[in-house]
């Protein structure tokens, strides 16, 4: 742990639900430790309330999600033994309703293969594997393992895929004798598999990174892969190593298109780590991009939503593509200023496809599940905007988590900014607004509290966005965080911050601009 300059700062941890802090401040302490016992699980600075985290210790990609007899499965790329990467295992959670998780044991440890990289899951409903039991199909895990030996030798064929099967909804695991499933032809970024039945051709695809492109493999049994196709070498962005794809259809107008997300762990539209999507067909063999190969379009212009990718086996009568992503950023994920556990993930959300003028476009909001969290409601009239105006006590905003849902009208020749401001007493703050004269939406976190350890932390994030005179802002306020759902999710920016003190106060700021409409609800703590 980092060393402070004016505190002494001793973290015993006694059964993850306790901690004694001791912080003299070269002053004299008489305090007894017994009045220092203080019970702070999940009450940590800058941990979240709102948003899945692991108790302890270093988290990044989501993996193997999967819904299967009332639970949604969350596994996620998990080192237990340091707050920075390290070793990759897959830690577990299992959710009822989205909102609230239930942590589970370790899942999945390295073995002779290599460490656990990321992958997905799947139920194989028809026992295409042979590993279920009649009445009892399968859940099977697909997954890099990551040789680091192999690495180190510098040698190119150290990712590979395996697979393992649970016959108990996910709490004990066996992996196949016969791993790796795919081998690796020389091809040194080589990883990240999503796999999914394709009703079509009967039969499962899967998709993976494969450097700057992916590759699409075909099995009737999850155990003997051959190759079908790839795409994306002249397609989209390079800007870094491709990673963590989807593949998925979605409705639109009529008709079904399909969608393929990848992420990119550098060149993202911000700086650092992004998403990107495709929109096109797939007929179990090839994918095709609708879209000229130049095109790019990003999931989640903000810094902090990186290698998310969707659950599988929803079940029909639900229909939802539910997906999360991890909510940080690599040029700075293993420096941030938390040290008990490190990083979090977004809040679920819902995907679906849009016509509009530029074409199908990728629509992200917020699963309808987060609404139990709902508490109290304030009620902001409408009022005009020509400067900072303090909504603070109308809107009841303390620190804690809030739901924000704000309807403006502006003057487009005003060419002036406007939007929303959280801030504390220290004059931290986080600006989220619009800004007409160049059609942009932007989250401005340069003032947002603690910077010093990354240079490339304290940004001014924007996005092209036009809004023709009315903008709706739909905010999830968490302790260290936001995630912004722009006019009913067309455009979606998610950021962090860490704040030296929780931001307890809330101001409209612009001119020439009108809230007509604002909503602020409390919520409830998902620990």
């Amino acid at each position: 742990m980092p060393k402070f300059a004016s505190c002494n700062l001793s973290l015993v941890l006694v059964a993850f639900t306790t901690i004694v802090i001791s912080c003299q401040n070269n002053q004299t302490d008489n305090t007894s430790n017994d009045d220092m016992l203080v019970s702070t699980y999940y009450q940590e600075q800058h941990r979240n309330q709102i948003h899945f985290s692991p108790e302890k210790q270093w988290m990044n990609d989501p993996n193997g999600m999967v819904y299967y007899e009332g639970e949604y499965h969350l596994f996620y790329q998990f080192y237990p033994d340091s707050n920075v990467w390290g070793p990759m295992h897959w830690g577990h959670a299992v959710s009822r309703d989205l909102v609230h998780w239930e942590h589970l044991p370790i899942a999945l440890y390295p073995d002779e293969l290599g460490y656990i990289f990321s992958g997905s899951a799947v139920i194989d409903w028809n026992n295409t594997t042979g590993f279920g039991e009649k009445g009892n199909p399968p859940m099977i895990a697909i997954y890099t393992y990551h040789l680091m030996e192999g690495e180190k030798a510098g040698r190119d064929d150290y990712q590979t895929q395996g697979i393992a099967y649970s016959l108990d909804k996910g709490r004990t695991w066996t992996t196949y004798e016969g791993n790796p499933v795919i081998p690796n032809p020389g091809i040194k970024d080589f990883r990240d598999p999503k796999v999914f039945w394709h009703e079509e051709t009967s039969q499962w695809i899967m998709i993976f990174a494969s450097a700057d492109r992916v590759q699409i493999y075909q099995s009737p049994n999850l155990k003997e892969w051959t190759q079908a196709s790839e795409f994306g070498k002249d397609q989209g962005s390079h800007g870094g190593v491709w990673e963590c794809p989807d593949l998925f259809k979605l409705p639109v107008d009529g008709k079904e298109k399909w969608v393929m997300i990848v992420s990119l762990g550098r060149g993202g539209p911000n700086g650092g780590s992004g998403t990107m999507y495709f929109i096109g067909d797939f007929d179990g063999k090839t994918f095709t991009n609708d879209n000229s190969p130049e095109t790019v379009l990003w999931l989640d212009p903000g810094r902090d939503n990186y290698a998310g990718v969707t659950w599988s086996d929803i079940p029909k009568e639900d229909g939802r593509r539910i997906f999360i992503g991890w909510m940080s950023n690599w040029v700075y994920a293993t420096v941030v200023p938390t040290y008990i556990w490190r990083s979090a993930m977004t809040l679920p959300r819902t995907l679906s496809l849009k016509n509009t003028d530029e074409g199908i476009r990728l629509i992200s909001r917020p699963v309808e599940d987060i609404t139990v969290l709902r508490s109290e409601l304030k009620t902001i009239e409408e009022v005009s905007i020509n400067s900072q105006i303090d909504i603070t006590a109308q809107t009841g905003f303390d620190g804690k988590p809030k739901e924000l849902i704000f309807e403006f009208e502006y003057n487009p020749e005003a060419k002036a900014d406007f939007g929303i401001k959280l801030h504390n007493q220290l004059g931290q703050e986080v600006k989220i607004g619009y800004n007409p004269a160049n059609e942009e939406f932007f989250v401005d976190r340069t003032n947002s509290g603690k910077k010093d350890f990354s240079d490339d932390f304290a940004t001014y994030d924007k996005a092209n966005f036009k809004a023709e005179g009315k903008l709706k802002i739909h905010v999830f306020v968490d302790v260290a965080s936001v995630e912004i759902f722009v006019n009913d999710g067309e455009l979606v920016m998610t950021e962090i911050f860490f704040p030296d003190e929780d931001f307890n106060q809330l101001s409209l700021f612009g001119k020439r601009a009108k809230l007509t409409q604002g909503n602020v609800y409390s919520l409830q703590s998902i620990w």
